[in-house]
């Protein structure tokens, strides 16, 4: 069905790849494809070429076909290379920095002191750890720091057999995107020629794993804070519910407070904060309000970036679709999404439904050229481009129009506009949802943080400063009277599990299993637990004390999400999966809005579910709104997981 669709989106190219004299390189820890390419004096799109799975990522031991270069130079590699000259001979030289990587965990796969890294890389103490930086590991390599222009761009060198979509590609463009940057290159393509390209690359790997993974809590270093005035009639109580903030975070950031609440006394409050109801909507099934007095046009910016894979004449279609996630993320977002445009004509829905290739990478989308070539005046809303800064490029044209623009993935705040729409809560609401569940229970909350999960206990110290914390010690160390010191009788005991260690795991679970003869007591996570996947950890044990986390999505198994699936069976021959379930939600939920008889942002007073998602939009303090739909749910006895009520 995927290769179908895309088969209508872009022209199929085929090729054939002739044999060739090649070498066998295996793979030892630390090397990159660049740093591979570079040794053997051929570029990566040459390795890419002969071994299409290295594009998802290399491992230790994997032996590489490698071209010979037309050089002069000629590197053996041995197929079996013995495990002693592995560790002495072999040892990588340089290191190019990926995404998220930071100085510790390079000297930690190197076994190097970061005062060793820093003396064969000086540019570190200036400018600091950057993704794209090659770091010399030895002293007689060589490092290479990005040239950066002051436009944003960097400059790659032209390297024999590379080519233009080659190195498109290594930047995250397109073609098109590259020769505008260098009208040189058009006609032909120089060795040696210094290219303006993009900063960063792997931007779609980067997406889909940030989209796959549960909320995160991402490192808080400075508080950005925006004015609020106090109105008549608020209290301590309302303004900490309205903005997810306990009583001792909010009178840190305003110190005033400790007088009291006065109205016109003006706050400093997160910018992020949003304007969070004492009373929750009440959920409403659209469906069943329908308006067709006018007919709506909505308009989705899916990035199928087809001219990128219509310029690529060495991948074929399906190799791309078994390798190219992003695009697999596309095709199933849309599949879904015609699924909600099949249950709107159902049920009458008045409306035309525009599908437009956003032809997207991080920074660049050719959806403001669409908007600015084409006639948007009879548009209702818009759903997309997927990347948020390029959300934030469409919501900023067409803000004047007051056109909603709903960003249908991302988690990023960004910048704010009046009419973008974040779908997707922010992991700051993520957590503030299971803080509020859990004063709503009047709980006592405690805090057990493994060292290594200095952001959680920054964002609680910030946000959350009335929990008590219990630190561990380097060696993840704990005493379990440390915990129970904190236990109060006749309240439920709410404690925080932040650490991946199986150790700690074990130890907490058993204070918490000890303990449940005295005390209330409830396992509380605020962010995936990968080890908790594993079965050295029963399910028995989080069963027994009732783990409890913030999901933004649920498990349904209602009539309503059977039938979808089941016609979406039908329809694509396979089981929805995340991506196509979050299609269907967000463009249902957004021509559910259109279609009754108010404004569609004053049907934010309602709530909405769909299949596995909830749309409880409110209004951000610093311009437009975010969805506060967020899941509470627990492992329950019988071996299932629960809406907490």
């Amino acid at each position: 069905m995927l290769k179908r669709i895309i088969c209508i989106l872009v022209l199929v190219f085929s090729c054939s790849i002739f044999g060739q004299n090649v070498v066998k390189h295996t793979v030892v820890a630390g090397e990159t494809i660049q740093a591979i390419a570079q040794k053997y004096k051929v570029t990566p799109y040459d390795i890419y070429k002969l071994n299409p799975d290295s594009q998802s990522g290399i491992k230790v031991n994997s032996v590489l076909l490698i071209p010979k270069s037309v050089g002069k130079t000629e590197v053996k590699s041995d197929t079996k290379p013995s495990q002693k000259a592995t560790t002495k001979t072999q040892v990588a030289k340089t290191h190019e920095v990926k995404p998220k990587e930071t100085l510790y965990s390079i000297t930690k796969l190197y076994n190097i002191t970061q005062a060793e890294l820093e003396a064969n890389n000086p540019f570190l103490k200036t400018d600091g750890l950057q993704p794209g930086q090659i770091l010399a590991l030895q002293k007689n390599a060589i490092a290479i720091k990005p040239v950066l222009s002051s436009n944003g761009t960097a400059v790659h060198e032209v390297q024999p057999k590379e080519t233009k979509y080659g190195i498109a590609t290594k930047y995250g463009m397109t073609v098109d995107e590259l020769e505008k940057l260098n009208p040189e290159i058009v006609e032909n393509l120089p060795i040696g020629f210094q290219l303006k390209v993009k900063k960063g690359n792997s931007f779609e790997k980067d997406f889909v794993k940030d989209f796959e993974a549960k909320p995160q809590v991402s490192a808080i270093s400075k508080v950005n804070v925006l004015d609020y005035q106090v109105k008549q009639g608020e209290t301590m109580y309302s303004l900490t519910r309205q903005f997810g903030l306990s009583e001792s975070a909010l009178t840190s950031l305003n110190p005033e407070l400790k007088e009291g609440v006065k109205e016109g006394m003006t706050l400093k409050v997160p910018a992020n904060a949003s304007f969070s109801k004492e009373v929750k909507n009440n959920l409403k099934d659209l469906s069943k309000s329908i308006s067709n007095n006018k007919r709506k046009e909505l308009v989705l910016f899916l990035p199928f970036n087809a001219s990128k894979i219509q310029n690529d004449t060495v991948t074929s279609i399906s190799e791309r679709l078994k390798k190219d996630k992003f695009l697999n993320m596309t095709l199933d977002f849309y599949s879904g999404a015609m699924m909600a445009i099949d249950s709107a004509k159902v049920l009458g829905i008045n409306m035309d439904v525009r599908i437009i290739d956003s032809q997207e990478s991080m920074y660049n989308t050719s959806a403001v050229n669409v908007i600015s070539n084409g006639n948007f005046n009879n548009t209702d809303a818009v759903i997309g481009p997927f990347y948020q800064v390029n959300a934030e490029k469409v919501a900023s044209i067409l803000e004047s129009k007051n056109i909603p623009v709903i960003s249908p993935l991302s988690k990023d705040d960004g910048k704010s506009f009046s009419n973008l729409y974040q779908s997707m809560p922010n992991s700051d609401a993520v957590k503030n949802a299971m803080f509020d569940y859990m004063r709503a229970k009047n709980g006592n909350i405690i805090a057990v943080i493994d060292p290594k999960k200095n952001s959680i206990k920054e964002y609680i110290q910030n946000f959350q400063s009335d929990t008590k914390i219990v630190g561990l010690t380097d060696k993840s160390g704990i005493i379990a009277d440390s915990i129970k010191k904190h236990f109060v009788k006749d309240r439920m005991n709410f404690v925080i599990m932040a650490s991946e260690k199986t150790g700690t795991i074990f130890t907490i679970t058993n204070t918490l299993q000890n303990a449940m003869k005295e005390y209330q007591v409830q396992l509380v996570i605020l962010e995936e637990n990968e080890t908790l996947d594993f079965e050295e950890i029963a399910l028995s044990r989080l069963t027994k004390l009732k783990m409890t986390y913030p999901s933004v999505i649920k498990d349904n198994d209602s009539e309503e999400a059977l039938r979808f699936e089941r016609a979406y069976r039908k329809k694509n021959k396979v089981v929805p999966n995340q991506y196509a379930v979050r299609g269907f939600d967000v463009t249902f939920d957004t021509m559910l809005r259109l279609a009754q008889e108010k404004p569609f942002v004053e049907t934010l007073d309602l709530a909405s579910e769909q299949v596995e998602s909830k749309f409880d939009y409110d209004k951000k303090l610093s311009g437009g709104f975010t969805n506060n739909g967020i899941y509470i749910l627990y492992y329950d006895t019988d071996l299932t997981i629960k809406q907490a009520q």
